[in-house]
């Protein structure tokens, strides 16, 4: 599914037009990503939870070469499904 129809499934669910539509999933991740770059986890009952982790440095290699090269430590945000969703999905 593409963001598109994701608007046509919100859209169609909802008494929201397409363009209403974008506007919420469009704020929607806004609000997330604000709130991951300030460090803060998005806890969604029944979805699950977005958070941000840190990634420890580490070395890799160039596979075409066999260099090896430092890889720095970052920020990154991941997602937990919550029971619910897994339960779903594993029907």
């Amino acid at each position: 599914m593409k963001k598109i129809d994701l608007i046509d499934a919100i859209s169609s669910k909802t008494n929201l037009n397409k363009t209403e539509s974008r506007k919420a999933l469009d704020c929607f991740i806004e609000i997330v990503t604000k709130q991951l770059a300030k460090g803060d986890n998005v806890r969604i009952s029944g979805l699950g939870t977005f958070k941000v982790t840190q990634r420890a440095a580490r070395k890799g290699i160039i596979p075409s070469t066999k260099a090896v090269i430092n890889i720095p430590a970052k920020k990154v945000a991941k997602f937990n499904v919550a029971k619910e969703l897994a339960d779903a999905v594993n029907k």
